[in-house]
């Protein structure tokens, strides 16, 4: 049974900011774990986790092989878990590394401050 795009949500404003919110917190974890894109990515320069770099080299990449979308905003709501499953079992199965895709209400009680 195949899922018809035209049928799935598209991602919403909240999805959009809690994916960005989760490509800082895996940074952060990445970082703190010492796992810097050198040792990660097998480069040879030391280069700290960001973002950016986190949607660049590991979000995109995975969703681009699994669903063969190459923007984020192209993504329903459905699509970001299958994402996000993916790529977190795959650092926790590999480097026991994780971060949360929806923030805890801690998470958003420290931003606003």
């Amino acid at each position: 049974m195949a899922d018809n795009q035209s049928e799935q949500k598209q991602r919403t404003n909240q999805q959009n900011r809690s994916l960005h919110l989760f490509y800082t917190h895996l940074a952060k974890s990445l970082n703190e774990s010492g796992y810097d894109m050198k040792r990660t990515l097998s480069q040879s320069i030391d280069i700290p986790w960001t973002p950016e770099t986190v949607k660049q080299f590991l979000w995109k990449p995975i969703q681009n092989a699994q669903l063969g979308k190459e923007s984020t905003t192209e993504l329903t709501t459905k699509e970001i878990d299958e994402v996000y499953d993916t790529l977190t079992r795959h650092l926790g199965d590999k480097l026991g590394v994780s971060a949360p895709l929806f923030p805890s209400i801690e998470d958003l009680i420290i931003k606003k401050k």
